[in-house]
């Protein structure tokens, strides 16, 4: 059971067995709940509360959702007193490592045979992005992944997108077959008509390297679109 606290006391004047780095030490991270083990992050209160009270309180902000911790800004974590730049970012660090341990997972485990699995290694990759991101899988003939590169931040546009900076990448990292991949923050997998007119260039100018354009998938917390599901590639 989670130990409140108050002005006056301290992680340190708690019971050993109450205490998260302890608690951990003798049972096991996967004994902890979630605001003990970001209290263990945030490592240290101040003069009101606790690093576990100031836990609470970012959990609070996402309603205890992690999938919504992960959306906090550097700026939305420190507008919680007691949370400064430096605990902002070693919570920041600390979720970025959770995605990429669940991604390298996931792409080490499977060879992508279905739009399925591609938009489940996207999601664990983008799930937390707040703008839009335009990304590329570059594969071998087998359609194992050698390289997961996101090329542009912030829109879909013929210049973002520059199929020579694409293809450029396909020929460092030998792929023959590339995924193009972007998400959707709003949630909408509707593909615009950018959506539809950068996958149409990056096809026709892959092919003349003999690079083939195997799909253009779109994600978001809704779930995935696919273009070649669609008949659209």
């Amino acid at each position: 059971m989670e130990k409140s606290s108050n002005k006056n006391t301290t992680i340190k004047n708690w019971a050993i067995d109450d205490r998260p780095r302890e608690k951990l030490e003798q049972l096991g991270a996967d004994k902890l709940s979630n605001s003990e083990l970001l209290a263990i992050i945030i490592n240290n209160g101040n003069t009101e509360k606790s690093a576990l009270d100031l836990a609470k309180d970012i959990l609070k902000l996402c309603n205890d959702e992690l999938d919504l911790l992960g959306k906090l800004t550097l700026a939305d974590l420190q507008k919680i007193k007691g949370i400064g730049i430096a605990k902002a970012v070693r919570i920041a660090a600390a979720l970025e490592l959770g995605n990429r341990r669940n991604a390298g997972d996931i792409i080490n485990k499977i060879q992508f045979k279905s739009s399925a699995d591609v938009a489940k290694y996207l999601s664990y990759q983008l799930k937390d992005k707040l703008h839009e991101v335009f990304a590329v899988l570059f594969l071998n003939q087998a359609n194992k992944v050698k390289a997961f590169k996101i090329i542009s931040s912030g829109g879909i546009t013929g210049t973002v997108a520059d199929p020579r900076v694409i293809l450029r990448h396909a020929i460092e990292e030998s792929a023959t077959n590339l995924i193009l991949c972007h998400n959707h923050p709003s949630g909408n997998l509707t593909p615009s008509k950018a959506d539809h007119d950068i996958t149409q260039k990056i096809k026709h100018a892959a092919s003349f390297l003999d690079i083939k354009v195997l799909d253009h998938i779109i994600v978001s917390d809704e779930g995935y679109y696919s273009f070649a599901d669609e008949g659209l590639i």
